[in-house]
């Protein structure tokens, strides 16, 4: 009798050791999205939804390109990302058609996609990861947590080492510059700019340049001629404003009184490579770290 008790307590044992290996061996990817939510998938990421051009070519940095099954309008980069099926647009996307996708995984922009509308998803048990890069570093983060959630890791962390490179390079080659005011244009009409708060900010600074509308509360907030004016910016950089008004430096000469007329300090960068979070901000980078360095220059051959 003693024996069968005996082997008894062994098979029990054995069975939930079993199904404790079993249920650990099959756990699926966690991570800590950038709302300081925690995304948990029972098995890693194989059919997921993009609602954001920066987060479709993150996903493709990391190696996750494959998985995606659908995402929004505008998200044209890498080409193959032309072709992928559309969910609608960043700011209005089409619920049925994602639901219909069977997507394991959302991954959402946190400060532009309708929060409505991501409660729904999330109320039908469809994981939902809150995009929203604010640092530079942010962007290297993305690409080893989307990796992560796809088991693409290697390729992830590999682009995450490059960036955290190149983006130690910059530092080490502009962080000593003499500061440079900065007014950077996002729109026209209305008027916007970027706060401190904002990426674009972060890359400022990595230039060695100063955001003269740091301070403000809101993150893309709209503002007056007369308040740039008020600042006197000794550079004037635009991005998605330039692209669709070719004429926004005739706007700015109108005031041929402001340091960044005067002196023919209007730039442009094109807004894919500096307004997309995403490892190509770093060539956005460089263009306007040379633009600020131009600046440099300039303001000594007008002191001697």
């Amino acid at each position: 009798m003693t024996g069968c008790r005996f082997a008894a307590v062994r098979i029990f044992l054995f069975v939930s050791c079993y199904f404790f290996l079993s249920t650990n061996s099959y756990a699926g990817p966690s991570v800590e999205d950038d709302a300081g939510n925690t995304v948990t998938l029972t098995q890693p990421a194989r059919r997921i939804i993009s609602l954001a051009p920066h987060v479709t070519e993150l996903l493709f940095a990391a190696g996750a390109g494959q998985h995606i099954v659908g995402a929004v309008s505008y998200s044209d980069y890498p080409d193959a990302a032309k072709k992928l099926p559309r969910v609608g647009a960043y700011n209005v996307f089409d619920l049925e058609a994602i639901v219909a996708l069977k997507p394991d995984l959302v991954v959402a922009w946190k400060s532009a996609n309708p929060a409505a509308a991501l409660k729904k998803l999330q109320a039908l048990s469809i994981p939902v990861f809150l995009s929203e890069p604010r640092l530079l570093e942010d962007v290297a983060s993305s690409l080893e947590r989307f990796g992560k959630l796809a088991a693409t890791e290697d390729i992830a962390n590999a682009a995450s080492a490059v960036f955290r490179q190149q983006l130690a390079g910059l530092r080490a080659t502009y962080s000593t510059k003499k500061p440079v005011s900065v007014f950077y244009q996002v729109w026209h009409q209305p008027l916007m700019t970027i706060n401190g708060e904002h990426i674009i900010t972060q890359v400022i600074e990595l230039c060695g340049g100063r955001n003269i509308f740091a301070n403000l509360p809101t993150l893309a907030p709209k503002i007056s001629p007369e308040a740039v004016l008020q600042k006197d910016p000794e550079v004037i950089v635009a991005g998605n404003s330039a692209l669709n008004h070719p004429g926004w430096k005739d706007d700015w000469k109108r005031w041929p009184g402001l340091r960044a007329v005067k002196n023919g300090h209007l730039f442009y960068v094109n807004p894919d490579i500096i307004q997309r979070h995403t490892p190509r901000i770093l060539q956005g980078a460089e263009v306007l770290c040379k633009q600020i360095e131009t600046v440099r220059r300039n303001s000594l051959d007008i002191m001697y």
